[in-house]
């Protein structure tokens, strides 16, 4: 029995930009920016993207990838080493300006909430209100209060609110601003689970309602396809990939990007008559591949569907059970691994010989196999001789 292949052509949903089909605005523009804490050394560098007003963007990546620092920098509490910042069409960061962070109206959202403890709810809500008369003050706290459920809880202090409450008490300060662009730093790294996922709507509700711009900071990509309208995933400074979340999953702009926002798999294949041929069948190849050019395939384990068959040599070598799905590790025959997601209630035992059926959403292709994670340095056939079909 041989391994199969087969390409099904799913162009991820163009998203909305912004929300609610208002006309195009760019709210929050970064023009090739770097920032270095040390020099010779940025933090960021070369940074460029747009957000449109009413998007939300989720700035992901690792730890010391330069996520905060551009947050920072959008703030203003980080001078740019070179290029601009833009927020609505103002220039508030250059190498020979930088607007003050209380003259940009940047909302800010800080992982630990940071609110006054002294102060209650009322007037943590109300604390950067000062140039308005009394009477617009309560006003603007109130329907902060009703936006963000928070009505009845005026009167005490943050050390009576649960997690949850306070995040909603640090947001409505931030909103009750009406800022130009809120920002927030890993707004959820506090909660437990069952209080993120609740509060992650509710963000994603209020500001969509108030139509606010939004740059998100975090290192979890569930979170950010959870939330964001665009994603820009950064590592070591610099900026991999800026497109919707769909985009980001299923046609990843480079190998560190389709690793980093989910399990991915790479294996090294051929390119010839319009095919690439790999371990595990073929693939349809991408016009800017000749043929006998030597790729990696990325394949994700929702595309890789296994059944039991003794006619097969490659294995179940692990299972890790996820609750609404089973997580299977099949060592192929070369020794090279890959996985298959399948149902909660398909269960095969660890050392079942399977067949796999791959149906890949888009062939992902990369050049340099030294790049690649978990690739292990296995030899290729000859250009001229494609690898013929493996009986299994």
């Amino acid at each position: 029995m041989m391994p199969t292949a087969r390409n099904r052509r799913i162009e991820p949903p163009a998203p909305d930009h912004p929300p609610n089909g208002a006309a195009h605005e760019n709210v929050l523009d970064l023009r090739h920016v770097t920032c270095a804490y040390e020099a010779g050394r940025p933090a960021i560098s070369d940074v460029s993207f747009c957000l449109h007003r009413g998007e939300i963007l989720c700035l992901l990546g690792p730890s010391g990838c330069g996520k905060t620092t551009t947050l920072r920098a959008i703030a203003g509490f980080e001078p740019v080493t070179s290029g601009d910042i833009f927020l609505s069409g103002r220039l508030v960061s250059s190498t020979t300006r930088c607007v003050p962070a209380e003259e940009r109206r940047v909302g800010m959202v800080f992982q630990e909430y940071a609110l006054f403890p002294h102060l209650r709810i009322l007037e943590n809500i109300a604390f950067g209100l000062r140039h308005l008369s009394r009477e617009q003050r309560l006003a603007q706290v109130q329907e902060m209060l009703r936006l963000t459920g928070l009505t009845g809880l005026e009167r005490r202090y943050p050390h009576e609110l649960s997690g949850g409450q306070q995040q909603r008490v640090a947001l409505a300060r931030a909103l009750a601003q009406h800022p130009v662009v809120l920002l927030l730093d890993e707004p959820f790294s506090n909660l437990d689970p069952d209080m993120t996922g609740k509060m992650r709507r509710e963000l994603v509700d209020i500001l969509h309602r108030t139509r606010t711009t939004a740059v998100m900071v975090t290192h979890d990509h569930d979170e950010a396809f959870a939330i964001a309208d665009r994603i820009a995933v950064l590592n070591n400074g610099r900026l991999e990939q800026f497109d919707p979340p769909e985009t980001i999953y299923h046609v990843p702009s480079t190998p560190f990007v389709a690793d980093f926002v989910g399990q991915a798999d790479f294996l090294p294949g051929l390119v010839k008559d319009g095919k690439v041929f790999t371990e595990i069948g073929e693939f349809l190849n991408q016009p800017r591949y000749p043929s006998g050019a030597r790729v990696v395939v990325m394949v994700r384990p929702d595309d890789v569907h296994i059944a039991p068959s003794e006619q097969c040599s490659a294995r179940i070598q692990a299972r890790q059970f996820r609750g609404s799905e089973n997580l299977y590790t099949v060592s192929l025959p070369s020794g090279r691994l890959v996985h298959s997601s399948e149902s909660s209630t398909t269960v095969y035992s660890v050392g079942t010989p399977v067949a796999l059926h791959i149906i890949a959403t888009h062939t992902v292709l990369f050049e340099d196999r030294r790049a690649q994670p978990r690739v292990p340095a296995l030899p290729l056939p000859p250009i001229d001789d494609p690898p013929p079909p493996l009986a299994w």
